[in-house]
């Protein structure tokens, strides 16, 4: 998802960024998303956007309401900048554009889109049930209640919210027509032409009120995460000539550059779930039939309630559903398609404290998180500095994402967004380090791990065994980004 936007103080942040990391990135080559966490260490972490909605992470949440979104129907006589950043196509919206169904007033900044190739038209960030779609669009909004401009609410946890369309090649579509019959005006790289405004509305589906929603991240470097994603159930449609006027006209190199490089295929690929849910606000449709509600608000905080100051042993021996991925004490583990993604966060072990807890003890001991969202530049230079004499290319990488997630993912599950994760268990068990808290850890981390081996032989239909742990598998230049998060460490002593 770009964040990117044609105002002098967002130029600022980027310029910061670049001279932060060194700042060239693209989507495939020696600069492609890969080697992102490189120069880009969030991209590498916790909470990464997009995701594939697949049937087993979906939850129904009966509370959620219709999207509203205010002044979305702008006058002719209002002008938005068309421009080309380089890695998309992107619009800058007025500032009395905002979302007001959100627990925070966000307001509008940009919008911008994604897309496929002509030879292979899927382009789409987002996939429903592994289904690629041939492009998307993300209307970018800031959470304006807390922060002044889009530069303050990039980096906070709590500071973006986006709309994620989905689109298909289908039937020409007029609305879409209002600005791509501007692209030849962009066709190089930082060219921007001026369009007259237009009904940025029926951009959207007719239907507001049927949607996935998910805790994630900027798409695109610094990759932090700091989106409230709601990415609509109902694509919408442009026609072939409209796609490869997108997948054909555009460059993502200079006008000056001896050789142009085409603008397209220009989307990153799904990321693991690291133990988030997504609520959906429809309940028919195949994979949702007898959907499993999420758990209550007043359950969680019960739980969190019993970890901080409760009773550690009656946990132990007999509540070891609740601390399980939703639903487990719903279904029987032979009914669960997929536990690699909420399992992702089973292995843990001693470890490095760069940072003390990015959220307050005390504000959680009172069932309420730190409402001081992440900064996550400061905590990238606060990092940073203890690791300056390391040679070893990712373990800044491993140290923000260590420090986040717990942070990320409590704050997730009291939104009712994220199963509760081992890692974040531990978190606060640390700060009672008794016999109770550690026969929890102890049989949490059994439960855990025979729950994913059984469900994996099943899956593979393979008998079920007592020996070690599944191979994490890697892809080039991330270690960690599939299977366990973190495959170089080793088990706790006592986790036989």
């Amino acid at each position: 998802m770009q964040f990117l936007s044609f105002t002098p103080i967002v130029s600022l942040l980027l310029t910061f960024l670049a001279g932060l990391h060194g700042a060239k990135w693209t989507y495939n080559g020696p600069d492609g998303q890969h080697y992102w966490p490189k120069d880009y260490p969030y991209c590498g972490g916790a909470f990464q956007s997009p995701i594939d909605f697949k049937p087993n992470l979906l939850r129904f949440d009966p509370t959620l309401r219709p999207i509203e979104i205010q002044n979305y129907n702008l006058s002719p006589y209002e002008q938005l900048t068309l421009g080309n950043n380089g890695h998309s196509v992107q619009i800058s919206l007025p500032s009395k554009m905002h979302i007001s169904s959100l627990p925070h007033r966000y307001t509008a900044a940009q919008l911008h889109l994604h897309w496929g190739t002509n030879g292979r038209p899927g382009g789409s960030e987002h996939t429903v049930n592994s289904k690629q779609y041939a492009a998307e669009m993300h209307v970018v909004h800031f959470n304006s209640d807390k922060y002044p401009n889009m530069a303050s609410a990039v980096d906070k946890s709590d500071g973006l919210a986006v709309l994620g369309v989905l689109i298909e090649v289908g039937e020409f579509n007029p609305a879409f027509e209002q600005f791509l019959k501007f692209l030849n005006g962009i066709k190089y790289k930082d060219q921007k032409v001026q369009v007259p405004g237009f009904n940025i509305r029926a951009l959207l589906p007719a239907r507001l009120d049927e949607y996935y929603l998910y805790d994630g991240s900027l798409t695109t470097p610094p990759c932090y995460p700091s989106v409230l994603w709601t990415v609509f159930r109902n694509h919408v449609t442009i026609s072939r000539k409209q796609f490869l006027a997108l997948a054909t006209s555009l460059y993502s190199s200079h006008a000056q550059d001896t050789v142009p490089a085409p603008l397209n295929g220009n989307y990153r690929r799904p990321q693991p779930s690291d133990s988030r849910v997504v609520l959906v606000s429809f309940k028919e449709g195949r994979g949702l039939q007898g959907a499993i509600t999420v758990t209550s608000l007043l359950k969680r905080k019960q739980i969190v309630q019993q970890l901080l100051v409760g009773d550690l042993a009656d946990l132990a021996d007999e509540g070891l559903y609740q601390l399980l991925p939703s639903g487990s004490e719903k279904l029987h583990v032979s009914k669960k398609k997929d536990l690699n993604d909420q399992g992702e966060t089973l292995a843990k072990s001693k470890q490095l404290t760069l940072n003390p807890s990015p959220w307050k003890k005390s504000s959680v001991g009172n069932l309420g998180l730190a409402r001081d969202a992440l900064c996550y530049v400061s905590l990238e230079q606060s990092i940073l500095h203890p690791l300056q004499q390391s040679h070893t290319e990712y373990k800044l990488v491993h140290a923000l994402r260590d420090a986040t997630f717990p942070e990320l993912n409590l704050k997730s599950y009291m939104d009712c967004r994220s199963d509760l994760a081992l890692p974040t268990i531990r978190h606060i068990l640390r700060g009672r380090p008794t016999d109770e808290a550690f026969e929890l850890d102890r049989s949490l981390t059994k439960a855990w791990k025979n729950t994913r081996k059984t469900s994996t032989a099943i899956k593979q239909n393979v008998p079920v065994t007592n020996h070690g742990g599944l191979s994490p598998a890697t892809v080039p230049g991330i270690p960690f980004r599939q299977g366990y998060p973190h495959p170089w460490l080793l088990p706790m002593e006592w986790e036989d």
